[in-house]
């Protein structure tokens, strides 16, 4: 079974311009080689709990794309099952605009990005929210985490693809210097720790 990606993602004006710019061949090949990718591996289920934020991206009534990040401790991003992400929706601007769009039209897209390990993954979908039910909420609860919760997303997995790491710049989050820091200096407290009882001995 080919990659379904690619039966979403490669359009007819995709295929035309690939045909243009001599790479349809390539990408035929590989899709018809690929995995489905249609649901959530181990190895994208462990990509997906360790995120800490992510882009949702649906589509308004006139056709225009709207992205907006998405965030929480890791872990809030959670694998339901082999087919469903869920996570709480934090409030936020009171836009509403996600709400809106996917009120008429629920396909969407999920980016997800890890640029300490310079990796990231492209999720197609259909995404609905949920609100007034308790049970869902308490599933997609961060204890711990003080941000209200307005409703849950649920996001369907259609589709998804890993892209290569040859542009993706290495940045670190704060978390992650902090870890650095102290796994380079912990050598360094226990020596002085170690010569500070010496000196009392």
């Amino acid at each position: 079974m080919p990659s379904k990606f690619a039966d979403i993602a490669f359009t007819p004006a995709v295929k035309a311009a690939q045909t243009q710019r001599g790479s349809r061949e390539t990408y035929e090949r590989y899709t018809a080689k690929a995995p489905p990718n249609d649901t959530i591996t181990p190895e994208l289920a462990e990509f997906i709990t360790q995120m800490d934020g992510g882009y949702l991206g649906t589509i308004g009534s006139n056709g225009y794309p709207y992205i907006q990040f998405r965030g929480g401790p890791p872990g809030f991003l959670k694998v339901l099952d082999n087919k469903t992400i869920g996570f709480a929706d934090f409030s936020g601007n009171v836009q509403y605009i996600t709400v809106g769009n996917l009120s008429e039209n629920d396909k969407s897209f999920l980016f997800l990005m890890d640029y300490r390990h310079r990796r990231r993954f492209k999720l197609w979908g259909r995404a609905h929210y949920v609100e007034n039910d308790p049970e869902l909420i308490e599933q997609l609860h961060m204890p711990g985490y003080p941000a209200k919760i307005e409703r849950a997303v649920l996001f369907t997995l259609e589709a998804f693809s890993q892209n290569c790491p040859q542009h993706i710049p290495v940045r670190y989050s704060e978390q992650d210097l902090q870890e650095a820091i102290e796994a380079a200096t912990a050598p360094l407290q226990a020596k002085i720790i170690a010569l500070e009882n010496r000196l009392q001995g």
